[in-house]
């Protein structure tokens, strides 16, 4: 049995929700609270472990377990990536360079090692360590990627997430319309998710005057927890429901 969630609709709905999330539960911890990068690195990589240590012994999918590792690794990568980026001085065209290396690294050995990056067969311990560390890097990369072009490019906020947007949607298309690779497509949406959700939770954080809505990390994250909750309130139900009929 496939340990982790089907890629459907609902999957990309609930991964840009958790991402954006993410983004703004860690601006919430480092910056609203005043923790700190480092600090808030720390403790939320700790909750990540803590969390995929639990999916690893689950013996089946468990729709609240896996997301919530989807969100602690987005929170995490917020953090470690602001930490790179800002704290250590690399600047985010730099820190995107460094964790599209990282990713393409672990993409490549789980490749040599298991010959597909397929994620409809994740079953063992080590093809789901890889499925996870491949999650952490892209999300930590769309934290640096998001704010590279929100802030150095100088589209803005809600420029970056339109134009993530739109390429996300040229990827959905050619997944329907061309015969290209449906898992290269699957991990480039699944990056490009990350970026869209860190610019798309700036957009909802930061003020009006500097392009954003001003609902603040507090306000934004009260929002998407709620919402996050009830989409995976409903996909624990369904999972429930299909299980009971297997079953039967």
């Amino acid at each position: 049995m496939n340990k982790v969630a089907s890629v459907t609709i609902l999957f990309w709905i609930m991964k840009i929700c958790a991402t954006t999330l993410g983004e703004t539960a860690g601006d919430l911890l480092s910056m609203t609270m005043n923790v700190g990068y480092a600090v808030s690195s720390m403790i939320l990589f700790g909750l990540f472990l803590g969390s995929l240590a639990i999916q690893l012994f689950s013996q089946r999918f468990h729709p609240v377990i896996y997301w919530s590792v989807i969100l602690t690794t987005s929170t995490a990568g917020t953090t470690m990536s602001d930490y790179m980026d800002r704290t250590l001085g690399l600047g985010y065209a730099t820190g995107s360079l460094i964790l599209t290396t990282c990713l393409l690294m672990v993409l490549t050995i789980w490749h040599f090692s298991e010959k597909t990056l397929s994620v409809s067969n994740i079953k063992t311990v080590k093809v789901e360590l890889f499925y996870w560390i491949a999650i952490l890097f892209s999300n930590t990369l769309g934290t640096a990627l998001g704010d590279f072009l929100a802030d150095d490019s100088g589209l803005g906020f809600l420029g970056s997430a339109t134009l993530i947007g739109g390429i996300i949607s040229l990827i959905t298309l050619a997944s329907f319309v061309t015969q290209l690779n449906r898992v290269m497509l699957f991990w480039v949406a699944f990056v490009l998710t990350r970026p869209f959700g860190a610019t798309f939770g700036d957009f909802l954080t930061k003020p009006l005057e500097n392009g954003g809505l001003g609902f603040g990390t507090i306000g934004s994250s009260i929002i998407l927890t709620f919402i996050l909750v009830a989409f995976v309130t409903y996909a624990s139900r369904a999972d429930k429901i299909t299980t009971e009929i297997e079953q039967q």
